[in-house]
């Protein structure tokens, strides 16, 4: 009883969302990864070429590698959100052997024109729609489309040290 509560008040606040934003939601989404992607090209523009190898620790990513890794989780996590499949396999850009700016710069924008283009054609219904994450997590396409933005947002922070080790000074925030 308790899950059928908490499926009706989950699709009840989600219908209730999309009655009060309706498309202007998803264009909102898209604007928003637009400028996401806007930011994460500055990131890797600013670090120098002979850096993208940096580790803070010997134990943690590179700064290629944290990047790829957000590319890795746009592809996964928005093939998994939408039911559309991903065109590289999970894990591909991370373990890529060229991790050259170039190749690192070109894998990230491929990521987010994946999202971007994905999420574009979607409707309100779309994002109000019940998936299955994982095998276990039930939530609406919306939500995971949000959680893989936190996703990205989470690394790219974790970069601004990796900047400020390689004597770079971060780009500016870009709230809006």
């Amino acid at each position: 009883m308790k899950n059928i509560r908490h499926y009706f008040i989950l699709t009840f606040a989600v219908a209730m969302t999309v009655m009060m934003y309706g498309q202007s939601s998803v264009d909102t989404m898209v604007a928003e990864w637009e400028r996401a992607k806007a930011y994460t090209m500055e990131y890797l523009e600013a670090m120098p070429a002979d850096k993208y190898n940096l580790k803070p620790t010997p134990e943690i990513r590179s700064f290629a590698e944290q990047m790829l890794h957000i590319a890795d989780a746009n592809y996964g996590l928005m093939a998994s959100a939408t039911g559309v499949e991903s065109p590289i396999a999970l894990g591909t850009s991370e373990k890529s052997e060229d991790k050259s700016k170039e190749s690192t710069i070109k894998q990230v924008t491929a990521s987010y024109d994946f999202v971007i283009e994905n999420l574009k054609s979607m409707t309100p219904d779309d994002m109000a729609e019940t998936i299955t994450l994982f095998g276990k997590i039930e939530t609406t396409k919306g939500v995971a489309i949000q959680k893989t933005f936190e996703h990205q947002t989470h690394h790219r922070g974790q970069t601004t040290v990796y900047l400020r080790l390689a004597g770079v000074t971060p780009p500016a925030e870009k709230l809006f």
